[in-house]
């Protein structure tokens, strides 16, 4: 079964809220020696992602 992907279009403000609050949670496991490894993933996911591209047609 083919995982699904989700798409979600964020202002910076909005993107730098996200990031931040990634890095409170994931200091937060490092402080409490546990795995942080899914929100490093997923920090880098947001910190890489495409900027200003378009969705064309109906949304909804």
């Amino acid at each position: 079964m083919r995982e699904k992907k989700y798409r979600v279009c964020l202002n910076e403000y909005e993107r730098g809220a996200l990031i931040n609050s990634l890095l409170e949670m994931r200091n937060g496991l490092v402080r409490e020696c546990k795995d942080a490894e899914p929100v490093n993933d997923l920090l880098l996911k947001i910190i890489n992602a495409p900027k200003g591209f378009r969705l064309f047609g109906k949304e909804g």
